[in-house]
């Protein structure tokens, strides 16, 4: 069973649309899915897949009232397509003890599928690194936005430390460094992971050759969601020099998706994308990634060469060219069919327009903290 955890590193990303819809087109690929709600404490992934509020889920099932974890799976009119509801409005599930988390993972993987996509809770919790460490191919979606790629970055970051802990092991030389480091607060953000596993090499080699290990056979990817123009398609390149630089980190780009209106119609309307529009950009683009994860299967274990890896992020560019182009031609069709009036699209470009000056806004307002705290700091 491949599992595919996908995650954030802040929520309003799109990350449960992209969960729901690449289920969806993997069920149709052929491939028995199982989607999993495991957003505890916020579960709404049944209304992106137009299914009808829950009456027991994972919330139930960890609280002991639902019995047996298989009936709480759930079957779909979607080809190939089961689906694990979240907490079923159980209170308090997004603090789950470890030794639920422990038999939910347990439970999880004793599941007969294809595929187990995981859609996980926003943030770094210490459940949803481990729920995202099930797997060494674990999906990070983020945008173009200077804070969602800053948090996805974040992520990995904590998810690395997250491993090095397990690496490390408790009462061992290389866990104590590593607590020294985190008590400090300071020296832990400033540290890079190389400069961390040198010192862990000279004071606990045997730590260190673990940590190598589980290290390299870590190779998250990433998918960059809501594109508005194939120069955002470049911010996926800042993500990869920092992972690789700080983290000693490769990793991979799954695809791109852009921006897409008919998205925000769709869910109003409790359809995914992929089945409300199946020809749009959009849904195309969640063809092309599902296609990509099939394609895949059996190099999951095989790491990927640097060549490849940069290969992956020059193929996502061209990508965002050639859907961009398909977009400009779409719009075009319909102005020239009538479907679209001129009224129309000026309304759209104004749209679009308020949203760059709000990100622009926002870049202002970031640069202007990062100015004042470097200021602070040379006072100081």
């Amino acid at each position: 069973m491949h599992i595919v955890p996908i995650a954030s590193g802040k929520g309003g990303v799109g990350k449960s649309l992209v969960a729901a819809n690449l289920s969806i087109a993997l069920g149709q690929a052929g491939k028995r899915v199982v989607l999993a709600d495991l957003d505890l404490g916020a579960s709404n992934l049944h209304v992106i897949l137009g299914l009808p509020p829950p009456k027991t889920g994972i919330g139930t099932f960890l609280s002991g009232s639902s019995g047996a974890f298989d009936s709480v799976i759930v079957e779909t009119d979607y080809p190939n397509l089961r689906f694990v509801p979240g907490d079923a409005e159980i209170p308090g599930l997004a603090n789950i003890r470890p030794s639920q988390k422990n038999m939910l993972v347990k439970r999880l993987l004793s599941i007969d599928a294809d595929y187990l996509v995981l859609d996980l809770g926003a943030g770094t919790g210490s459940s949803i690194l481990d729920f995202f460490l099930m797997s060494s191919q674990g999906l990070v979606v983020t945008t173009p936005a200077l804070t969602a790629t800053l948090n996805a970055y974040l992520f990995l970051k904590n998810a690395v430390f997250r491993l090095l802990y397990g690496a490390f092991g408790q009462k061992s030389k290389a866990y104590d460094y590593l607590e020294s480091l985190r008590r400090d607060g300071a020296s832990l953000q400033k540290a890079y992971v190389p400069a961390i596993l040198d010192r862990v090499a000279s004071i606990d080699p045997d730590r260190h050759k673990v940590a190598v290990e589980r290290l390299a056979r870590f190779r998250p990817r990433l998918l960059l969601n809501m594109l508005e123009e194939p120069k955002d398609a470049e911010k996926a390149q800042k993500i990869r020099r920092s992972c690789q630089e700080y983290l000693t980190l490769k990793l991979e780009h799954l695809g791109i998706l852009y921006r897409d209106d008919l998205q925000d119609i769709a869910l109003s309307s409790r359809i995914p994308i992929i089945r409300y529009k199946p020809q749009s950009i959009l849904s195309q683009a969640i063809y092309r990634t599902a296609d990509k994860l099939v394609s895949t299967e059996d190099e999951a274990d095989a790491p990927l060469s640097l060549a490849e890896l940069e290969g992956s992020f020059q193929t996502a560019e061209l990508e965002a060219e050639s859907d961009f182009g398909a977009k400009l031609s779409y719009v075009e069709d319909l102005l020239n069919s009538g479907a679209l009036t001129t009224g129309d699209l000026v309304e759209t470009v104004k749209s679009q327009q308020f949203e760059i000056d709000k990100l622009r806004r926002e870049n202002q307002f970031l640069k202007y903290k990062l100015a004042r705290a470097i200021g602070q700091g040379f006072t100081g």
